[in-house]
């Protein structure tokens, strides 16, 4: 009768069981026959496969919320940029999916309030397929747990205390997200929710198998405005190359745009900013928007992030590699696998082993079908810089690919650890 659960939520909601365990589906089972008081499994099978309520149930019982305001600091601050530079329709459509119990889409508000948007500018639509989440995401009252890291200014901008040290947010936060149930899989439901400029969905291709993942990229793709985003999971940032995208060249935010016509193969790059070994990633905090000028009401803003100087006497010389790897970024992104791994291998020759180049080298090869070598190269980066997130991930999924689900798993564990440290 497992099997037949295992079935079901694969048909319903495309999970994988192998990618959470079947512990937590035995303990959805549990959980849902003691809460209808059925004591044999059969029958607890007969009544769930009869019943759409049940099968909700089922569901919300299986799916474990696990999230938090601002996890991931990079990816909001990337978004905002992204909508000032490259977004011009008004109101911006941002997309939450799955949207959890609320934490992600109250965040994106957030982010785009502290980068000088107004509440008229931008909407943010929530889709979860737990009636559950979305339940406590209607209520907005988030305990401890919620809130996570030492950055928590933006709780007293944008907060408010509701007691028993719970938070609410603000009305003006609330009021731009907008809940309601949707299932990624399901072709009329993507359908009724037309384009967005820029799609959160991380952390969920992750639960699904290769096929399932083909046919969620598909419907993501129908989900994006023709100059839209799409912002995955540290663990998902190899998938979105096979269906058409290319990198949106931010650092540490695993974001992606359509790939320009005529461009058939392609591979993200990976930023030439990679925190040295043993350094976590720097918290990059939301860009401000330059309130002198802003005729609107300030509703909550962060300081711009300074950039970052060279010592004057390693200038010129971390200028010529920059250049180097740009120009080996240029020829991946546009196809040109020759040139790229040519530039990749003169850079290692002129400048000696590098974690980008390595990576970029690793990327060529994995696009020519190279996977021996890719892989010899993906370590090599994450030898150099062990918390090179884009060549843990490529990795990772070569790993899985080759059938070696244990390293792979391994690699994602490493990349979930690397990004809680920085403050995601």
């Amino acid at each position: 009768m497992l099997g037949d659960i295992e079935r079901l939520l694969k048909d319903e909601i495309g999970l994988d069981s192998e990618s959470v365990g079947l512990s937590v589906i035995r303990h959805a089972l549990r959980e849902r026959m003691l809460a209808t008081g059925i004591a044999d499994a059969q029958r607890y099978w007969t009544m769930v496969s009869t019943s759409r309520a049940e099968v909700q149930q089922l569901i919300d019982a299986v799916i474990v919320p696990e999230t938090w305001f601002f996890r991931d600091r990079e990816a909001f601050a990337g978004m905002a940029r992204y909508a000032r530079t490259d977004i011009k329709r008004r109101p911006i459509r941002l997309l939450s999916l799955p949207c959890s119990t609320g934490e992600e889409a109250y965040t994106m508000a957030m982010a785009m309030f502290d980068a000088g948007f107004g509440p008229e500018d931008f909407v943010v639509e929530a889709r979860d397929v737990s009636l559950r989440n979305l339940e406590l995401a209607e209520i907005a009252v988030y305990g401890r747990n919620s809130f996570r890291g030492k950055d928590l200014a933006f709780r007293d901008r944008y907060f408010e205390v509701v007691g028993g040290g719970e938070y609410r947010p603000i009305a003006a936060v609330r009021d731009r997200v907008h809940f309601k149930r949707a299932n990624l899989l399901d072709v009329p439901e993507v359908t009724r929710l037309g384009s967005h400029d820029i799609v959160f969905c991380r952390n969920l291709l992750i639960y699904f198998d290769r096929e399932t993942q083909d046919r969620a990229l598909d419907r993501l793709q129908q989900l994006l405005a023709p100059n839209g985003m799409l912002l995955v999971g540290p663990a998902e940032s190899a998938l979105p190359v096979a269906h058409g995208f290319v990198s949106a060249h931010l650092p540490m935010v695993f974001a992606f745009v359509r790939a320009p016509k005529g461009v058939k193969s392609v591979r993200p790059r990976a930023p030439t900013s990679i925190a040295p070994a043993k350094v976590s990633p720097p918290k990059i905090p939301l860009p401000g928007a330059r309130p002198a000028v802003l005729a609107r009401p300030v509703i909550g803003q962060t300081a711009t992030p300074r950039p970052r100087s060279l010592p004057p006497k390693d200038a010129s010389s971390v200028d010529l590699q920059a250049a180097s790897l740009k120009a080996i970024q240029h020829a991946a992104n546009g196809g040109r696998l020759v040139e790229a791994r040519e530039a990749a291998l003169e850079h290692i020759r002129q400048y000696g082993p590098s974690a980008d180049a390595h990576y970029h080298l690793g990327l060529v090869q994995d696009a020519e079908g190279n996977r021996a070598g890719a892989i010899q190269n993906y370590r090599k980066a994450i030898y150099l810089a062990p918390e090179h997130g884009e060549a843990l991930a490529h990795l990772a999924l070569l790993l899985q690919r080759q059938g070696d689900d244990a390293g792979a798993k391994a690699l994602n564990s490493r990349l979930g650890r690397i990004m809680n440290r920085s403050g995601s």
